[in-house]
């Protein structure tokens, strides 16, 4: 089984859903999404699996989504996404992968809908 993790080590909930995964026998790929940001095509590929908009996976109640007025309805899907990997904290997590299927680990448990 081939699974990836966009982890944040800091995060609680990040570090929850890898040792749940873990305590199921699975060692995914983690990716540090702070340290290597997702490209373009892989955020994108991440908003499909998940049948999200950039809105939706973006860390509203940080201040950087405040100060670069990232609320504002007029910005597009691609102005979201360049403010996501400008700065890749606003972006939810964790996310794993698997297959194609994609969740986001909040609470830690909806990742185990795609194991």
């Amino acid at each position: 089984m081939s699974l990836k993790i966009y982890h944040n080590p800091r995060c609680s909930k990040s570090r929850q859903t890898l040792q749940l995964l873990r305590d199921k026998g699975v060692e995914p790929e983690i990716i540090e999404y702070l340290k290597t940001p997702p490209t373009r095509e892989e955020l994108e590929q991440v908003l499909d699996m998940l049948g999200l908009e950039p809105r939706q996976l973006m860390r509203t109640k940080e201040k950087e989504y405040k100060e670069q007025g990232l609320a504002d309805p007029n910005l597009s899907r691609e102005q979201l996404i360049d403010a996501m990997l400008a700065t890749p904290k606003l972006i939810e997590r964790p996310i794993v992968i698997r297959d194609g299927k994609a969740a986001i680990g909040r609470p830690p448990e909806q990742v185990l809908e795609i194991l």
